[in-house]
């Protein structure tokens, strides 16, 4: 099992990152919100989840423990893969997530792609009891904005078609989103545009 990567961060972008140590690049699946902490060029530690099938060896990047340990929890979830996780982990920041599954609130997790009520549910009757333990205070976090540009959006755009959804529909709610607060983040904007999907 590979624990963490701690090397340079070669190529980013919303939905993945690749990681350089010791001459060999690693690519990792990542969420926005680990997006959003990550810098190109410089040295950092991702913390990884395996995903190992008969196809198939990927891995998932995160920025925390805390995040990593969310994604393995929401795994374990009967309907929950890591596709979905994933995308659960870039609509809410980890704080986010906890505070809805601790006060029980899956009407904001149905707005996920990929959930269902029934699943929504399951979430929060499965991880109830077990969130407390990670150590992630059960706050709505602000997002720091930056100045937004073409590169903000075409990335917001690119992230959202990565995560399944229409480029169609992904470019029309990210003009919409832009239009009204034009210094959005990627992270800001690819999260207001799941919700808007």
């Amino acid at each position: 099992m590979i624990e963490y990567l701690n090397g340079m961060v070669t190529e980013l972008d919303p939905t993945q990152a690749i990681v350089e140590c010791s001459g060999v690049g690693y690519c990792c699946n990542i969420s926005v919100y680990t997006y959003d902490k990550l810098r190109r060029g410089e040295v950092q530690k991702i913390y990884i989840a395996e995903s190992i099938r008969e196809d198939a060896h990927v891995l998932y990047g995160f920025v925390s423990k805390q995040e990593r340990a969310l994604f393995n929890l929401l795994i374990s979830v009967s309907g929950v893969g890591p596709g979905t996780a994933r995308c659960i982990l870039s609509s809410l920041s980890p704080d986010e997530l906890v505070a809805l599954v601790a006060s029980g609130n899956d009407r904001q997790l149905r707005n996920v792609k990929g959930l269902g009520p029934k699943t929504a549910q399951r979430i929060i009757v499965d991880l109830k009891d077990k969130v407390g333990s990670l150590g992630i205070t059960a706050a709505t976090a602000g997002n720091s904005p930056i100045m937004a540009s073409n590169q903000n959006a075409d990335e917001a755009i690119q992230a959202l078609v990565a995560l399944g959804y229409p480029a169609a529909n992904a470019n029309k709610a990210i003009t919409q989103l832009l239009s009204k607060d034009p210094s959005m983040s990627v992270q800001a904007l690819i999260k207001a545009g799941l919700h808007m999907m």
